[in-house]
C-alpha cells in the first residue's frame, strides 16, 4: 500500500523534520523549497504546506489526493478559494505567526515618521546637519487599529506603553484588552477623524478591497499618519498618493502595495512623507518555528484523529 504523502515547500531544520516524523511515522515527507523536490509528488499529496501557483494545475484539476492545505502566509487572497471550496479542501493559514514582527514594524514606522528618522537617514547620506522641523511626540496620541486580530491585539498592547488611546475596529465589535473603544466595520468613518495614527491590519477580501479612498483620507486629520501592513488593495493607491501630495494626511508607512514589486515610476518612492518597506513586515527569524509548532502540528494531530484542522481554518464565505 502506498504511503500517504505530506509536502512542505519550505526548508526546515532537522529538529522540526524529526518532530514531524514522530507524529506521522508511516507517511512519506517531501520537504524543501526546490521545486524539483516536490513537483512530481503533487497529485499524490494528501497534505500540502506552502501553496505555489503551479499547484492549481495538479491539485485542483483532475485526479488529486489533496485534502488539506496549510498556507505559509497569513493572507489567503491569492489562493483559488472557490476551486478549493468546490473540492472541499480544508485551508488553514499562518495567521498569528506575525503578531510580534508586524506589530514591531507598525511602531517602527510610526516612530520613524513621528521623530523624522527617515529624514535624518537621508540627511546622513549627504552629511547634512539640519533640524528638519522635528516636533511631534507619539505619547498620549490616539491610534485607530483597523482590524483587531492577533496583530491588532499586540499593537494595542504596545500602544499602552506609550500612553496612547486605542480605538479598534473588528467585525464583531467585541471588546478586547488594551482597546479603549471598539467599533464595528460600518463605524469606520466615525473613528478616522479621532485618530492621530491609523494602522491597517486587515486581510484583503471583497469587503475590504479599496476600503480606503479619497473619502476616508478626507476624514482623517491633516496631522495623522496612515500605516498599512495589511494588503495594498485595501487602499486606492492613486487616491492615497493624492492625499499625501496635497497634505490631507501627514504621512504614510507602507509595507504593502496594489501591485508588487512597487513600480519604479510610482510617486510614492519620492514623497518625503512616506516610508516604504518591501512587504517584509512579517519577516522574522522565528517564522517557520511558529508555523510548525503553533499551528501545523496541533492541526496535524487533529487531522490524524479524523477531525478538521481547527487553528486558523479559513471560512470560505468570509474569505479569510
Amino acid at each position: 500500500m502506498a504511503k500517504r504523502k505530506l509536502i512542505i515547500t519550505q526548508n526546515l531544520d532537522q529538529t522540526h523534520i524529526e518532530t514531524l516524523k514522530a507524529v506521522i511515522p508511516d507517511w512519506e515527507l517531501i520537504i524543501g523549497k526546490d521545486r524539483e523536490v516536490w513537483h512530481d509528488h503533487l497529485r499524490e499529496a494528501e497534505i500540502i504546506a506552502g501553496w505555489k501557483k503551479e499547484m492549481k494545475e495538479y491539485n485542483l484539476h483532475g485526479e488529486s489526493n489533496l485534502r488539506w492545505l496549510q498556507t505559509w502566509s497569513a493572507g489567503v487572497n491569492n489562493l483559488p478559494l472557490e476551486e478549493l471550496a468546490s473540492r472541499e479542501i480544508c485551508v488553514t493559514s499562518a495567521n498569528g505567526v506575525h503578531a510580534y514582527p508586524i506589530s514591531e514594524t507598525i511602531f517602527a514606522l510610526m516612530l520613524a515618521l513621528t521623530r523624522k528618522i527617515h529624514t535624518y537617514v537621508k540627511n546622513q547620506q549627504t552629511k547634512t546637519w539640519h533640524h528638519s522641523g522635528l516636533k511631534l511626540e507619539m505619547h498620549g496620541k490616539t491610534i485607530g487599529i483597523i482590524g483587531v486580530g492577533a496583530i491588532g491585539k499586540e499593537t494595542a498592547k504596545i500602544a499602552k506603553a506609550f500612553g496612547m488611546k486605542v480605538l479598534g475596529i473588528r467585525n464583531s465589535g467585541n471588546s478586547e484588552d488594551f482597546v479603549d473603544e471598539m467599533y464595528t466595520a460600518d463605524q469606520l468613518n466615525n473613528v478616522l477623524p479621532k485618530c492621530d495614527y491609523v494602522a491597517v491590519t486587515l486581510p484583503l477580501t471583497k469587503d475590504t478591497h479599496h476600503l480606503f479612498s479619497t473619502k476616508e483620507f478626507d476624514l482623517m486629520k491633516p496631522s495623522s499618519f496612515f500605516i498599512n501592513i495589511g494588503r495594498g488593495g485595501i487602499a486606492v493607491e492613486e487616491e492615497l498618493i493624492k492625499a499625501l501630495q496635497e497634505g490631507k494626511i501627514a504621512g504614510a508607512g507602507l509595507d504593502v502595495f496594489e501591485k508588487e514589486p512597487l513600480s519604479e515610476d510610482s510617486p510614492l518612492w519620492d514623497l518625503e512623507n512616506v516610508i516604504i518597506t518591501p512587504h517584509t513586515a512579517g519577516s522574522t527569524e522565528h517564522y517557520n518555528q511558529r508555523v510548525i509548532e503553533n499551528i501545523f502540528i496541533p492541526n496535524l494531530k487533529n487531522y490524524l484523529n479524523g477531525q478538521s484542522p481547527s487553528i486558523n481554518l479559513v471560512d470560505y464565505k468570509k474569505g479569510y
